[in-house]
């Protein structure tokens, strides 16, 4: 961070600079992991993680197993607030055909890589996911929709 090109902080945000910059090194709020061979693969962002039960779960996790139904052209994971498990899953698909909330949950129980408690409680349908100019997917967007319970 001593250099001219380096990230120096957040203008006229003190906070934001408390959270993100620690012992001198800037946070970037990426979940990544290290293979055997040493290689980092980013997985997504610590922002997104949903705390539901008291267990983490991931959204790529969930929209990796659900996107390989057939039916699913585009899925979103989210947390929803929720009262009693504090969040919930929430999938926001693009279907790519007649394809059911029941449907997709029966595939997420016959999945052999996704926890049963992963799995999400609560499917909506839409036509698009809300992406920037880049298309990356805007999650905030979809988390601002989601009701509350």
């Amino acid at each position: 961070m001593s250099s001219d090109e380096a990230f120096t902080g957040y203008w006229n945000r003190p906070d934001a600079d408390e959270s993100a910059i620690r012992d001198g090194w800037y946070s970037t709020g990426d979940v990544g992991r290290l293979d055997e061979d040493g290689d980092l693969w980013i997985l997504g962002r610590v922002d997104d993680m949903i705390i539901s039960g008291g267990e983490n779960i991931h959204p790529l996790e969930v929209e990796d197993a659900l996107a390989r139904h057939p039916q699913v052209a585009e899925v979103a994971v989210i947390g929803a607030p929720d009262d009693r498990w504090g969040q919930r899953v929430v999938a926001v698909v693009v279907a790519a055909g007649d394809v059911t909330a029941e449907a997709l949950d029966e595939w997420c129980l016959v999945s052999e890589t996704l926890a049963r408690f992963k799995r999400p409680r609560e499917y909506r349908f839409v036509d698009a996911l809300p992406k920037s100019p880049s298309g990356k997917i805007l999650r905030r967007m979809l988390r601002e929709e989601a009701p509350t319970t």
